[in-house]
Parts: C-alpha cells; sequence; structure tokens
C-alpha cells in the first residue's frame, strides 16, 4: 500500500449555525490547516497515488478566500469540512483540520 500526505493552509471565512437555539454565529475567518492523506495499492503510469497539483486544485484553490458556507452545502463546522475535503480528493481516506490552535477535526473512512 502506498500513502501519502498533502499539508496546506487555506483563508476561509464561515458561519456557523447553531439548531438549538436557531441561531447565527458572526461570520468570521480562519486560517484552516488542512492534511489531506491518500492511498492506493498501485501507483498510476506517472508514479503517484494522487498528482498533488490535482489537490491544490481542487481544495486550495476551490476553498482559499471564500466564504466556506458559498461553497459547502451544510453547516460549515470543521468536522464538514473535513468530510466535504474526503469527498472531494481522489484516493483520500482521511482528512485532518485545524480551525485553529486547539480546535481540531479528523473525518476518515
Amino acid at each position: 500500500m502506498f500513502r501519502v500526505k498533502k499539508t496546506m493552509e487555506v483563508s476561509a471565512s464561515h458561519k456557523l449555525h447553531f439548531s438549538a437555539d436557531d441561531s447565527w454565529e458572526p461570520l468570521h475567518g480562519h486560517n484552516w490547516k488542512i492534511t489531506i492523506y491518500c492511498q492506493s495499492e498501485e501507483l498510476d503510469e506517472d508514479g503517484f497515488v494522487v498528482n498533488f497539483l490535482d489537490i491544490e486544485a481542487a481544495i486550495h484553490d476551490v476553498l482559499d478566500h471564500t466564504d466556506l458556507g458559498d461553497v459547502m452545502d451544510c453547516n460549515p463546522s470543521t468536522e464538514n469540512l473535513a468530510r466535504w475535503i474526503c469527498e472531494h480528493v481522489d484516493k483520500c481516506y482521511r482528512v485532518d483540520v485545524v480551525e485553529c490552535c486547539g480546535n481540531e477535526a479528523t473525518y476518515e473512512i
């Protein structure tokens, strides 16, 4: 099994909805640290599990300097962001997202 990981930083804003009292957190931003893990039993014809440039295009280029609520079809929590990223990267099996120091989420399939 071949495994690779790609780490990047994305600057993006979000506001969260709280169902308990139907309230919204004010729009605010973070410099999200994202680590994406991919795996494959075989390498492609170029010798890659996945091309790191393809990950950049699918994640960084889509999310950087955006409001995550405009990109995601769900409440843009750190947990949902980790899942969303995993679903948008080929051969991804795990994503770690650090919102800020002390606030982290992992999604793993």
